[in-house]
């Protein structure tokens, strides 16, 4: 086993906060990063550049790129599926299967966006093979709202003020589960991703317009539940 996968903590432990559709990325063969991506210390590289370098034989830029990422795809597991038990599993997939594509890897499009295919693809296996179809909705002409991806993030030290950002998570989370999953994995890629309006088309398979359309439905109705939740709590 490459030694890479034993560095792959169990989620639940590292991860912070709570808690096949899509083009193939990578094609044909390694490539070999530049000779100044080399003489760069690993944490000033790029995560293009840190998969090219891990795909060459240096095994650092692997860890670097785990510590990066490792929140963002377990939260879009776990904020999909529901389950940590599941998301764990799901999650150390990704991982392993990443290790095995890097000699395939190829920098076509960002780094975000092949890891969160990745992702989204095992997660669609997750499904198929428990009988379930995802990914398929109606989209909603839904308002726009603000974003609230700020109240999904990890409480300070305030006794009072952890207690309401776990309060306030709960609450979204129950109003994750209840959306269509095409328009909850859209505000998960944007929001634990980073992935942008025209990445998350490309990786979707739909047009920005359609993205535009689930990310509004999904904000209006978090939106919704942080109304709710404040008016509660007067």
């Amino acid at each position: 086993m490459d030694s890479s996968a034993a560095s792959i903590a169990r989620p639940g432990s590292t991860a912070p906060g709570i808690e096949s559709p899509g083009a193939h990325l990578y094609s044909g063969f390694a490539m070999s990063p530049p000779a100044e991506v080399l003489a760069a210390p690993i944490a000033a590289h790029s995560d293009e550049a840190l998969m090219l370098s891990y795909a060459a034989g240096r095994a650092a830029a692997f860890d670097t790129l785990y510590t990066r990422h490792k929140g963002g795809v377990y939260r879009y597991m776990l904020r999909h599926c529901g389950n940590a038990g599941t998301a764990d599993e799901l999650f150390q997939d990704v991982w392993m299967n990443a290790i095995r594509a890097r000699e395939r890897y190829a920098p076509t499009a960002k780094f975000t966006t092949w890891l969160y295919t990745l992702a989204r693809n095992r997660l669609i296996d997750h499904w198929r093979a428990n009988g379930n179809a995802r990914f398929t909705s109606i989209d909603d002409e839904s308002e726009e709202g603000a974003r609230v991806a700020e109240a999904l993030q990890v409480p300070g030290d305030d006794p009072a003020e952890r207690l309401a950002t776990l309060q306030l998570r709960q609450r979204l989370q129950a109003a994750l589960a209840t959306l269509p999953a095409a328009q909850r994995d859209a505000f998960l890629l944007q929001h634990e991703g980073g992935l942008s309006l025209a990445q998350i088309a490309d990786l979707t398979g739909v047009g920005l317009e359609t993205v535009k359309s689930r990310l509004r439905y999904a904000v209006g109705k978090l939106r919704g539940e942080l109304t709710s939740l404040s008016e509660d709590m007067r």
